[in-house]
């Protein structure tokens, strides 16, 4: 499962950036029980649902602020290249949310692991 949030400094240079850390990070149990195996080792499935509400600040104030998050002209058209070069390089179509819509998600996780993987912070 995968939320993304496009922020209003993204670019396609991060999506195709985030398409090939995702696709490749070894997160996935082999053999032996340790993380060795990717989501293009495992023939694994991906779904996308747009998230806005990752850029939430809260700095200032109790109430969070969102001015951190791309609008809707430029987050679209950044979430829909995502889907489709994450398509191509899982070899399947990827199912999505709806964007912008309220809808409700039930996620079972399955191990300990939930990460953040941010376009803009590269070097960890």
């Amino acid at each position: 499962l995968i939320f993304l949030g496009v922020g209003r400094e993204d670019g396609a240079e991060d999506v195709a950036w985030l398409v090939g850390r995702i696709t490749k990070l070894r997160i996935f149990e082999d053999g032996a029980g340790r993380m060795q195996r990717s989501l293009l080792d495992t023939g694994g499935e991906a779904l996308v649902i747009s998230q806005f509400t990752l850029y939430g600040s809260l700095k200032k104030g109790n109430r969070p602020s969102f001015n951190r998050a791309a609008l809707p002209d430029q987050a679209v058209p950044l979430y829909e290249q995502f889907v489709a070069e994450l398509s191509a390089a899982l070899g399947q179509s990827v199912p999505t949310g709806c964007f912008g819509a309220h809808m409700d998600i039930e996620a079972h996780n399955d191990g300990p692991v939930t990460l953040v993987v941010d376009s803009k912070e590269r070097d960890f």
